[in-house]
């Protein structure tokens, strides 16, 4: 079976330097013409796609925004065919543009995407056709594992729009770098991109004005004053993209940096003036734009936000805005959509996580809990929470991952599974069904609806071990650490603090080195669980610098060679089953499965982790919580019981 890839690919908004980037274009005819600057930032929204070979032809199905589905949209992947349908102009023409340039530079075959899920509105000045053409690139380069970087999937992007009759800038595809903020700087042919931090978090709002505008216009009418200006509204507009933008984008850069909502609102306040003043003369049956300026200049939109100003090429299109709370952008949104009736869209910046991805294995048989899983997935087996609300084991899981401050979880499944979890999480009750809930039942499946949005779900074509699950989601990861759930395991915090945060915590006081959850057990526990000895760091921190790693040893092994100091007689130190996970370790798992080192027939994890601790170090800390392995029976029955007898089960299995 082909490999499935899974990936999400956001709009872009920009924030500072509209127009400069075709301008900084400029500086090939004339030196005097200063480099454009932009600020750009992925939003909230996007485009939801997974990805396989399809041999011969180029296949897409696509859900709109609206939530309807277009016609499947088959092309055959060849240079003439895909050209012709580039030239159409049409919805899909942005698509074969694309994939005709990945077919000529790069000899690949044909894909299938299904774009099963839109959430950015189209049309709307937030480079939802630029979004499309990101989606084909890294489609491509997934499935034919070109191992371009973003910047190349970028300008693959770029070359296949222009083949369409769009007049798409550079700056468009920078929501390739997804959902951060991005300098991008315009000089020439060259093209200079810089990701920036985000010192707090930012809560912007977008609208969309509907009304109307004319980009081809604008982009005609500005152009004029390029590469030289012939007059005094061809020197405002280079003034503007030149000297002004210069000077306003730095001075936004520091504001993104320091996440000063306050400056970043007066400077949008300050570029809109300056963008009135120099540039509406050039073009001003387009930028004049009455309903923007009566949006920006109304006293009761001034009461919820920092600044605002024109989204993209300007004019009549969408407006953005600083809000000064989250909340003050909610009541703006309202206000936005009863009095003028604009659709409104949220934008968050925010700083960066030590931690923001979460990945849960649940593709195994669930061999241990047999014949209950032969009719339900052990992951979806109930559990009865402290709170009293009964839900599958996944969802518990899932929300340990919320509340440790995961912002995206991805699921890995089996093919033939993925429905049943997307079901679950992604599909809501029919209304008549949803009005019959009781109020308390009602706000469980709101929060049930709200978690399934975080949720990304990822094949594993074979179930070949722990490891082998764990490696179906590198791509998903990228180059950032993850936090690592077993799909069977179940947690509960003796503190405050969730399991899952108390070991993010871990990892960033261990300076970036992957981590494992830890707890104190007793020898007839080992042979359940990964096992592991070390030497204590300092005094009381219940943290470990790993000088051995075993995957469930016999318990004579682990009397030999798994003692850690201090503890007591046939006590060890097992694995919780929570990790973060630096993106080395996909590296390792790599090398495994492509030597074919298995153990028991099964790309391990642990073996992998044993690289790691060799290559980067490797820190064990033990968690201030109880854990229950719901995969298997006399654990399941506890993860219930517990929360009502007050009392575990016996959980005497022995080992071997």
């Amino acid at each position: 079976m082909d490999k499935t890839h899974d990936f999400f690919v956001p709009g872009r908004v920009c924030l500072f330097g509209e127009h400069s980037d075709w301008a900084g274009a400029y500086r090939r005819f004339n030196s005097q013409i200063l480099p454009g600057q932009v600020i750009i930032a992925g939003t909230n929204q996007g485009l939801f796609a997974r990805t396989h070979a399809r041999s011969g032809q180029f296949v897409i199905h696509s859900t709109l925004a609206d939530g309807s589905r277009t016609e499947d949209w088959t092309v055959p992947m060849e240079p003439g065919a895909l050209l012709a349908e580039a030239a159409k102009g049409e919805f899909f023409s942005y698509a074969a543009g694309v994939a005709y340039h990945m077919l000529t530079f790069y000899h690949v075959d044909g894909i299938e995407i299904d774009n099963y899920r839109t959430t950015l509105p189209i049309s709307k000045g937030l480079s939802s056709s630029a979004a499309v053409c990101v989606m084909v690139a890294h489609a491509f380069n997934c499935v034919y594992d070109l191992k371009l970087t973003v910047r190349a999937e970028m300008e693959a992007a770029y070359q296949g729009e222009i083949l369409t009759p769009s007049r798409c800038g550079r700056m468009d595809q920078g929501c390739a770098f997804g959902q951060v903020s991005v300098l991008m700087t315009f000089d020439g042919e060259l093209l200079k991109t810089t990701q920036l931090g985000v010192g707090r978090h930012l809560h912007f709002l977008i609208a969309d004005l509907k009304s109307s505008k004319d980009t081809i216009t604008i982009l005609q009418d500005l152009n004029k004053a390029f590469p030289f200006a012939d007059d005094s509204r061809g020197e405002d507009v280079q003034k503007y993209l030149g000297e002004i933008n210069s000077g306003l984008v730095p001075r936004a850069v520091a504001a993104l940096k320091l996440g000063d909502a306050k400056v970043l609102g007066e400077l949008m306040t300050e570029a809109q003036a300056q963008f009135d003043k120099h540039m509406i003369p050039a073009s001003p049956r387009q930028l004049e734009a009455k309903k923007l300026h009566e949006v920006l200049n109304d006293p009761r939109t001034m009461e919820y936000v920092y600044g605002g100003k024109g989204v993209g090429s300007q004019g009549d299109g969408c407006v953005q805005f600083v809000a000064r709370s989250a909340m003050d952008r909610d009541r703006l949104a309202a206000y936005l959509t009863e009095q003028y009736g604009l659709d409104c869209f949220p934008l968050d910046l925010k700083p960066p996580k030590s931690v923001r991805k979460a990945v849960i294995p649940a593709a195994g048989f669930g061999t241990r809990m047999f014949p209950a899983t032969k009719a339900v997935k052990k992951e979806l087996l109930p559990l009865v929470t402290p709170d009293g609300v009964c839900k599958p084991i996944i969802q518990a899981i899932a929300e340990e991952a919320v509340q440790a401050g995961c912002d995206e979880i991805a699921i890995i499944v089996r093919p033939d599974e993925r429905a049943l979890f997307e079901s679950f999480f992604q599909e809501m009750p029919s209304g008549m069904h949803y009005n019959k809930l009781p109020d308390w039942a009602k706000r469980e499946c709101d929060k049930l609806r709200t978690l399934g949005e975080r949720i990304t779900f990822i094949d594993q074509p074979t179930q070949e071990g722990f490891g082998h699950a764990v490696y179906c989601a590198s791509e998903w990861v990228g180059n950032e650490p993850c936090l690592l759930l077993l799909g069977d395991h179940i947690y509960h915090s003796n503190t405050d603090t969730v399991c899952a945060r108390q070991l993010i915590d871990a990892f960033s006081a261990g300076k970036g080195r992957s981590v494992v959850a830890v707890y104190l057990a007793p020898g007839e526990e080992v042979c359940h669980y990964g096992t592991v000895t070390g030497e204590w760091l300092g005094s009381g921190t219940g943290t470990l610098e790993v000088t051995e790693f075993a995957e469930k040893p016999s318990l004579d092994y682990a009397r030999n060679h798994l003692v850690t100091p201090g503890l007591e007689e046939d006590q060890f130190v097992c694995v919780y089953g929570q990790y973060v996970l630096t993106p080395i370790v996909f590296e390792h798992l790599r090398r495994q499965i492509e030597s074919d080192q298995r153990e028991r027939g099964e790309i391990q994890l642990t073996s992998a982790l044993e690289s790691v601790r060799q290559e980067e170090g490797l820190l064990a800390t033990i968690v201030d919580g109880e854990h229950f392995d719901t995969g298997l029976p006399g654990a399941y029955l506890n993860s219930i019981a517990s929360h009502f007898v007050g009392k575990p089960v016996d959980l005497s299995a022995g080992c071997p």
